[in-house]
């Protein structure tokens, strides 16, 4: 039997730390169809694994974040991106400072740049920071590429990993217990 259900998709792609941590995070959330570990931003046409790491030209480990707007919606992905990682750390992820680690969102459009400028000034007001405190890089997407394929579904392919299970997995977690929480407040 076929679905009258008619896919609206959209992408964005964020970068809030290590592509791992956001991407098994994403693979969690209803409405979402697909999330792909990447590199963006920088001045190369071609990075990889390595020379994003070296930090010579400026990419942000990313994910590419496919959704379907009739389940999920743009201001909902970005409500997450900002609950999941501290908008307000430069180049780090919990104790690991790294260059490509970075709070990003790279737009496809002035409709999404809109969103997003949206929402961050939301998150400033509503943590009455003051302007600025927000690192949050927004900006359109230049030069992405996807990652190598030993980083694609890296959690969900090596669960029992150390650093899946003392970096990821506790990650996981606490979003499932804000997922949860949402949820009863309904």
């Amino acid at each position: 039997m076929e679905s009258n259900h008619h896919q609206e998709t959209e992408f964005i792609t964020l970068g809030a730390g290590c592509f791992w941590c956001i991407e098994a995070i994403y693979q969690q959330v209803d409405g979402v169809l697909d999330v792909e570990s990447g590199y963006a931003g920088g001045d190369s046409s071609d990075p990889t694994y390595k020379t994003v790491k070296s930090g010579k030209h400026g990419h942000t480990e990313v994910v590419k974040v496919t959704f379907d707007r009739e389940k999920i919606s743009l201001e909902e992905i970005l409500k997450i991106f900002f609950y999941i990682h501290d908008p307000t750390a430069l180049r780090k992820q919990g104790k690991e400072v790294k260059t490509q680690y970075i709070s990003a969102i790279f737009y496809n459009d002035e409709r999404q740049r809109k969103k997003a400028e949206e929402i961050k000034n939301r998150v400033e007001e509503i943590k009455n920071l003051k302007e600025g405190a927000l690192v949050t890089k927004i900006a359109l997407l230049k030069n992405y590429k996807a990652a190598e394929a030993e980083h694609q579904n890296f959690y969900q392919n090596d669960p029992s990993n150390s650093y899946c299970q003392t970096i990821i997995k506790p990650k996981l977690e606490e979003f499932s217990r804000m997922v949860d929480e949402v949820k009863a407040k309904k």
